[in-house]
């Protein structure tokens, strides 16, 4: 499935609930949703260079050395591709700890990122921030990965969280300790941002 485009309403997920991609930490549904952002990427440039089979991780040894020539989600993807020398998880996704995956983890913010027509300035960072910490959430506190994975859906639709909603949606997760209470806390930022938003392009 394509990532949603800029200004489309936010979906339920089938599985747990919540709004699709929200609930990528415990939802296998919504992980992969997260994991097609990255894949689809992959595939449009691995078409457009014409390559497939044993060439693919010839392709992203290139992609890696060199990430700031390329979109953030084929510099993730290319990573997902490439072992470890050192710890034998996926380059980037390893313990923390791990001074190879570190160094690439680190290495992967120097690629492009493009806000999309009719996204909000920032968009784009916010969205492969978002799910660069869902995607490997080692050494990253709970809440912090939490309050980022909730709010991944309404960034993907082009939206950006002020500042005071962003620590509206942390503190509540903080100030509960079930789950479910959270998911429904930090939904109720995102349904008033989303009314603010219609507001303001009624006016």
């Amino acid at each position: 499935m394509a990532r949603p485009a800029v200004g489309a309403a936010l979906r339920r997920c089938a599985e747990c609930g919540g709004f699709e991609y929200g609930g990528a930490l415990a939802c296998g549904a919504c992980r992969a949703l997260v994991d097609g952002i990255v894949e689809e990427a992959w595939s449009a440039f691995l078409l457009s260079w014409g390559v497939g089979g044993d060439e693919e991780v010839t392709l992203a040894d290139m992609v890696v050395a060199e990430p700031d020539r390329h979109d953030w989600r084929v510099v993730d993807a290319a990573l997902d591709r490439l072992l470890c020398s050192a710890c034998g998880d996926r380059l980037g996704r390893g313990p923390v700890g791990c001074s190879a995956c570190d160094l690439a983890h680190g290495f992967r913010y120097a690629a492009i990122e493009r806000d999309r027509p009719g996204a909000r300035p920032g968009n784009e960072h916010a969205v492969r921030v978002n799910v660069s910490v869902v995607r490997r959430p080692q050494g990253i506190a709970e809440d912090e990965v939490l309050a980022r994975s909730l709010m991944l859906p309404v960034l993907l639709v082009g939206l950006l969280p002020t500042v005071e909603a962003a620590q509206r949606a942390k503190a509540l997760i903080k100030g509960c300790s079930s789950p479910a209470r959270q998911a429904h806390l930090v939904e109720q930022v995102i349904e008033d941002m989303l009314a603010e938003q219609r507001g303001s392009a009624g006016s």
